[in-house]
């Protein structure tokens, strides 16, 4: 027991002194986890239930949150862009300006962030706790594979509703800035689409939302890898859940800057 103490000891030490080697040895961790995460991914059987179910608790339960992000992004963004247009004698080029915004970077990033805050950190949070309850030895135990069950199933969730859920941010930041807008300046949705939408054409809105699925991907497997290495109790829970909300807020962020790279060389 004494050495086994020591060891423990000498281990955090380790990691106190060394910072790099345990940030190379979460990396290392993390591709080893994605390696199982895609065998288990493309090897049958496959879970369509549990599929179904995180579709939905991914999903639907993040709609409402959400379309509030994005009505609320829309809003703001109408009645800050409108004063500097004014200014510059561009007033007509405000649905354009709102539209295009919404549709190739604003709603993406903030429809990502908010799903990482709710989805993210429940992930963590559920496989955390039956982590350290040993549910997940249980599982084991009893033949069930975990990543096929916990892990593939929600990373897959998330990479199939992100897009659904930018969508719904995009509608939601549109009619908002329309409704904005007329307050100032009455006008019809109509007229405010078409005008938005001129200058606008399939390469500014298809390759923004499709990104969206990489962010779901990143917010999947952080949550499910944070989860499935947790340690200490109920207190690892709560750094597992934290963890994952930080660790793949930074990470959807700088994925954006690649992904922005990207979409512009080959979609100019």
């Amino acid at each position: 027991m004494a050495s086994i103490t020591t060891g423990l000891a000498s281990s955090d030490a380790r990691e106190t002194r060394n910072p790099i080697l345990a940030f190379l040895e979460w990396f290392g961790e993390l591709g080893i986890f994605c390696v199982r995460l895609a065998k288990a991914t493309f090897t049958p059987p496959f879970e369509w239930r549990e599929l179904v179910r995180q579709m939905d608790i991914v999903g639907a339960l993040s709609f409402p949150l959400v379309a509030a992000a994005g009505a609320a992004t829309g809003a703001v963004m109408s009645l800050q862009m409108r004063f500097g247009l004014v200014r510059f004698g561009a007033k007509g080029m405000l649905p354009t300006v709102i539209v295009l915004s919404l549709i190739r970077e604003t709603a993406p990033v903030i429809t990502s962030l908010v799903v990482s805050g709710r989805v993210g950190a429940g992930i963590g949070a559920e496989l955390g706790s039956m982590k350290v309850t040993e549910q997940i030895d249980a599982m084991e135990a009893s033949a069930v594979n975990p990543y096929k069950f916990l892990v593939a199933t929600r990373v897959l969730a998330c990479i199939m509703m992100l897009p659904l859920l930018t969508l719904a941010a995009d509608f939601c930041g549109v009619i908002a800035g329309w409704l904005a807008s007329s307050l100032q300046d009455p006008i019809s949705l109509r007229l405010f689409i078409n005008h938005g939408l001129q200058m606008a054409d399939f390469g500014d809105f298809l390759p923004p939302t499709i990104k969206t699925a990489v962010f779901g991907f990143i917010i999947g497997t952080i949550g499910c890898f944070q989860g499935m290495r947790t340690r200490g109790g109920t207190e690892g829970v709560g750094r597992s859940a934290t963890s994952s909300v930080v660790i793949a807020s930074l990470l959807i962020i700088l994925a954006d800057v690649l992904l922005v790279r990207f979409i512009l060389v080959f979609f100019p």
